[in-house]
């Protein structure tokens, strides 16, 4: 079997990660030795409202493998805002995904 990529040492932002591919990817770093940053706006799948449950919720699950990982629940739009979060808990960042969107209404 293949030895599996490491992320020892290292901090990832995943933007959109309280749910769906953010998730993953935000579970899957920390699985592989990565402190992670959270960040989810928490707001409905329409882009609209905000809460923190998301992001607190794929954090709690990441510490409770072991690993490290805090939330962050500004709007992708206040990127700087997630970067600091990144710097004042991990001190740098080596990885960024940016997985979040919001959904665009269409009225037809």
């Amino acid at each position: 079997m293949p030895e599996q990529v490491r992320f020892d040492g290292r901090v990832a932002i995943v933007t959109g990660a309280g749910a769906g591919l953010g998730r993953s990817y935000a579970l899957l770093l920390a699985e592989r030795g990565a402190s992670v940053v959270v960040n989810d706006l928490g707001g409905q799948r329409d882009g609209d409202g905000k809460s923190s449950k998301a992001a607190d919720t794929v954090v709690a699950e990441i510490r409770s493998k072991g690993g490290k990982a805090v939330p962050d629940y500004n709007s992708v739009v206040d990127g700087d805002k997630i970067v600091q979060t990144a710097l004042e808990n991990f001190g740098r960042i080596d990885i960024v995904i940016n997985n979040a969107g919001k959904q665009i209404k269409l009225y037809l």
